[in-house]
């Protein structure tokens, strides 16, 4: 490839310009509102409160991207620019929307620089707060945190029940389960197996409605992973959990795991693995947002060690999760 064509591709890599832009419209609902017949510029400008200058820029290029289309009385979104649309059930919309979490969250790249300086998350930086204190103090972001995980985990469900042999347990505690897709999941396969969801409110609350078709054999507990977990079952289950922290909390984490488990138990890690289920991509979203990072098979085999938990089997479940069992 010619020099001056890699210099044109490096800077379309590189432009903030058009992630922006689709962000933006997503965040102003632009990509709804001008479905069907569309409508002119200054029109949707009076309704949103928009400069008609500013937002005619912006539909430009969402033309020149094949988002939105020219027509005589302004724009209106194309097949290819609905996918955008907030009924398209594809998890497009909480990715990009700047004020749900995921679109929020990306705007921590910005500080991926200070990240990379101190191996610290950016988010708090750039935000005011940690990414979990945000939560916290906004239901809005933490509602759509809960459907963003149970959206990215849904298509791989299938793949983890029949992945592993869940079967052999009598009680798994699903620590940090969410809403409880999973549990639910490996219970219903199981007939005979017990399960117990801890999670925070109101996510443990919601997660009983969740686990509702095997209510006999699941409880929910609502509380945090850094304290004591429900002692005495025959696994542990951390299911994107630790990729989320840094080393510190990742230690506390299995500390609380190891606190409750039996002699015979296992702690099983349920992740991308860093050069085997993880990409470079995600690997930086985890450090900018979270402080964590895609751990490597000898990385949580030290992690695990700390805690006199010796790793045994890896098991690729997914094209992005594995399992790692620990004893």
């Amino acid at each position: 490839m010619p020099v001056h064509e890699d210099v044109a591709e490096i800077r379309k890599l590189a432009g903030l310009a058009t992630p922006m832009a689709l962000r933006v419209a997503v965040t102003l609902g632009l990509p709804d509102r001008l479905r069907g017949d569309g409508a002119g510029t200054e029109e949707v400008a009076a309704e949103l409160g928009l400069s008609p200058v500013a937002l005619g820029l912006l539909l430009n290029h969402l033309a020149t991207l094949g988002i939105v289309e020219r027509v005589p009385h302004g724009y209106r979104t194309t097949g290819y620019g609905a996918a955008l649309c907030t009924d398209a059930d594809n998890g497009l919309t909480n990715f990009l929307h700047l004020d749900l979490a995921g679109g929020r969250a990306e705007l921590a790249f910005v500080e991926l620089l200070h990240s990379v300086t101190t191996g610290e998350a950016g988010y708090a930086r750039h935000h005011g707060r940690d990414f979990w204190a945000d939560l916290a103090g906004h239901p809005h972001l933490r509602e759509s945190f809960d459907e963003q995980m149970t959206r990215r985990l849904r298509e791989q469900v299938p793949a983890i029940v029949a992945g592993y042999d869940w079967g052999r347990f009598t009680t798994i505690v699903d620590v940090g389960g969410g809403r409880g897709t999973l549990l639910a999941a490996i219970l219903a396969a199981h007939p005979r197996l017990h399960g117990h969801l801890v999670d925070l409110d109101p996510t443990a609350t919601e997660a009983r409605q969740t686990l509702r078709a095997v209510a006999g054999r699941a409880r929910t507990t609502a509380a945090s992973f850094f304290d004591p977990l429900p002692p005495g079952a025959d696994a542990y289950l951390l299911c994107d959990i630790l990729h989320d922290w840094d080393d510190e909390h990742a230690h506390r984490i299995l500390a609380r795991c190891v606190e409750a488990l039996p002699p015979a138990g296992r702690v099983l890690v349920v992740e991308p693995v860093g050069g085997r289920r993880a990409s470079t991509e995600f690997d930086l979203a985890m450090l900018t947002i979270f402080g964590g990072r895609e751990r490597r098979v000898e990385e949580f085999e030290a992690l695990g060690s700390a805690h006199g938990l010796v790793l045994g089997t890896v098991t690729d479940l997914t094209g992005q999760r594995c399992l790692l069992e620990f004893r």
